[in-house]
């Protein structure tokens, strides 16, 4: 093993310099004894150059080290019999995860494995399976979903669970942005945040603290942006200066004193300037929170103006004038800005014309909050506005954009699910469900006629109380999670998936009743794939099905697929609408729970959110596509179309889909000795 170079910036003190030195030489020794160990004490000695690597990490200069000895470090057997093993397959979204786990074997490997990608990217090391290009694209999408590294101190949080590990990432990140250079970083971070943002999510604090960033960049004198950054002025403005009267970022109290001196024409200025920021970005400034409470007492048209509203919005606005109002004295604040947008949405969407949802938007303005829904609020978002404006502000956010609800890391897609079918197609039953969570601290659903309380129901399917949730979710989840596992465990004893009798019960009448499932749940194997799906296509095919669009959303699982197609999980997903796209090829749309739905599920198949006729939220696929991915449906039993006329060629092609990738391991026996004649 030749002797890596040690490089020693000059202003290292000696001492750290010495002990620097010290560990690498215990780091070469480790790395000889992982190297020269037989195949079944490879784990023992692995412990060994982790610990050590982790010390280095921790010393200025050691990520630098470790990226000169990423080659002997995987040749070694670091990698081996992990995920990165395989970093063609390496996701850059999961990488935020990993380096913020409280395992210091994680964050270890998590962080040489971007040091090797690193070398490579740098034609500093030839690798089998990674070129330079696909290594450099990989960095820059790491660097930009993990920017906050580059700036940010460890937050409390990240003390609290990761201790002196969450240096390390922070060193990591400095090293990787001065051999990478910040230009790549910012441009690739501003595609990605306007590709987010297109999905119109209710979560966007992490995009701001984003934006935020790029801001630092193009003010701090030592950073060369180079020619990169120039898509940042419209993200940058729109929550620090979307109007001329506030451009230059003068500070809130300044900002109200210049309203009060303001005509008419030069409100009205404002006001379209602050509308036109906010649906171009779905970002809101806090300007335009103080400028929304300052038009209270000037004229619903100005209000109008303000939230940018249709013909439809308006005149919903001016039928509901003393709600609107009430609504924005008690969520529009500076501190909860987005339930401008929030209510804008909410208005153009007409669900006030509903007749149970005004006097039930009446009884959120009034409520009396519990103490655990105080506490976990103040928790989640500090205490800079009340948690009853910061309740009321995720209300309307979610009553607006019904499909930006996401779970969050968190294994909650069924409940993030049902309060997005809720928002969407129930809204004063989503109203009903948040007074009780949040009053009374306790939701009471009924399964086949009996109650199940949220209290008195056992743990539910997430292991912790998920925190990085929306308002909403952060309260009602975790009741609703509770009550999806126990109706679960009331469907134990019964045969075939408790999706079955649990879907309908959970989410609501609509769901229908009917039932299909390709995969044997005892042995995991495919099942009646051919029926499956003949009866998907007759089901939900325009062009077998009658032309019968779908209705009411519903319930589906897929087979959540990596962008090797390798199978990652069930997941749980709406089916929307069915229909031709701008290119004329039939596609469903759907809402997915994660808080980013554009996904490479391999095999050629990556999930669409935009440039394909979809709306805010949704993501879509062709039919085949999405079919190849299904795994449960539900469908109205007294509703069939026509099996028959389904070619086989299709189906094949959806089947060749599914032996490709997660269905490759769960072929029956007797079917691959029919594909083989036998």
């Amino acid at each position: 093993m030749t002797t890596p170079r040690h490089m020693q910036d000059a202003s290292t003190p000696p001492l750290a310099s010495n002990k620097l030195a010290g560990l690498l030489e215990k780091l070469d020794e480790a790395i000889t004894l992982l190297a020269e160990a037989p195949e079944f004490a490879k784990p023992a000695n692995l412990a060994r150059v982790f610990d050590t690597a982790r010390q280095v990490m921790l010393q200025e200069g050691g990520c630098q080290a470790i990226e000169q000895r990423a080659r002997v470090l995987e040749e070694a057997g670091v990698f081996r019999g992990s995920d990165w093993e395989t970093p063609q397959y390496l996701v850059p979204s999961l990488t935020t995860h990993a380096l913020k786990s409280p395992d210091p074997n994680l964050v270890v490997i998590e962080s040489i494995s971007e040091l090797r990608i690193l070398a490579v990217a740098k034609g500093e090391y030839l690798h089998p399976l990674l070129s330079e290009e696909q290594a450099h694209h990989y960095l820059t999408q790491v660097m930009a979903l993990n920017l906050w590294l580059l700036f940010g101190a460890p937050t409390e949080a990240e003390r609290e669970t990761q201790g002196p590990l969450a240096q390390i990432p922070r060193h990591l990140f400095h090293h990787l942005a001065e051999r990478i250079g910040y230009e790549h970083v910012i441009d690739r971070l501003i595609d990605e945040i306007w590709r987010i943002l297109q999905q119109r999510p209710i979560q966007v604090a992490t995009i701001k603290q984003m934006i935020t960033q790029i801001a630092i960049c193009q003010a701090n004198p030592e950073i060369d942006l180079g020619t990169s950054g120039h898509g940042a002025d419209r993200l940058v403005s729109s929550l620090y200066g979307p109007t001329h009267a506030c451009r230059e970022d003068p500070g809130i109290d300044i900002y109200r004193e210049r309203l009060s001196s303001m005509d008419s024409g030069a409100l009205q200025y404002e006001a379209t300037g602050f509308a036109r920021a906010m649906h171009d970005t779905s970002l809101v400034s806090p300007y335009h929170a103080v400028m929304l409470r300052y038009l209270l007492d000037h004229g619903d048209h100005l209000l109008a103006e303000a939230l940018g509203l249709s013909s439809t919005g308006r005149d919903c606005l001016l039928c509901y004038r003393e709600l609107v109002h009430a609504l924005i004295r008690g969520a529009v604040y500076p501190t909860t800005p987005q339930a401008v947008y929030g209510l804008a949405q909410m208005l153009e969407r007409g669900i006030l014309y509903q007749p149970p949802v005004a006097p039930a938007m009446w009884r959120q303005l009034g409520l009396s909050l519990s103490d655990w829904s105080e506490a976990r609020l103040n928790l989640a978002y500090g205490d800079s506005t009340s948690p009853r404006a910061r309740l009321l502000e995720g209300v309307l956010c979610m009553l607006g954009l019904p499909l930006g609800v996401g779970q969050g890391n968190n294994p909650t897609c069924q409940s993030a699910r049902a309060l997005s079918m809720w928002a969407y197609n129930d809204p004063d039953y989503l109203l009903q469900m948040v007074t009780w969570a949040a009053r009374d601290d306790e939701i009471i659903m009924h399964f086949e006629g009996q109650p199940i309380s949220s209290m008195e129901s056992s743990g539910g399917v997430a292991q912790n109380l998920p925190m990085d949730l929306d308002p909403v979710s952060l309260i009602v989840v975790p009741h609703l999670d509770r009550i999806y596992a126990e109706m679960g465990r009331r469907c134990i004893d019964r045969e075939g998936d408790p999706h079955r009798w649990v879907n309908p019960e959970f989410h609501g009448w609509w769901s229908g009743r009917g039932f299909r499932i390709n995969v044997d749940v005892a042995t995991g194997q495919l099942h009646e794939l051919d029926d499956f799906l003949r009866h998907f296509y007759a089901s939900y095919h325009p062009y077998y099905n009658g032309n019968q669009p779908l209705i009411h959303p519903q319930p589906a699982g897929i087979a959540v697929t990596d962008s090797a197609a390798r199978f990652i999980g069930w997941h749980a997903i709406t089916m929307l609408r069915v229909t031709l796209d701008p290119s004329d090829t039939m596609r469903i749309y759907f809402y997915n729970p994660n808080n980013d739905s554009g996904q490479d599920w391999g095999d050629g198949i990556e999930v669409s959110t935009s440039g394909n006729g979809e709306r805010f939220g949704e993501s879509s696929l062709p039919f085949e596509q999405f079919a190849s991915r299904l795994y449960i449906f539900h469908y109205d039993p007294l509703e069939r179309g026509e099996l028959a006329r389904i070619s086989q060629e299709e189906l094949d092609r959806v089947t060749g889909y599914i032996h490709r990738s997660w269905g490759a391991d769960r072929v029956p026996a007797e079917d691959l000795q029919a594909d083989a004649g036998l």
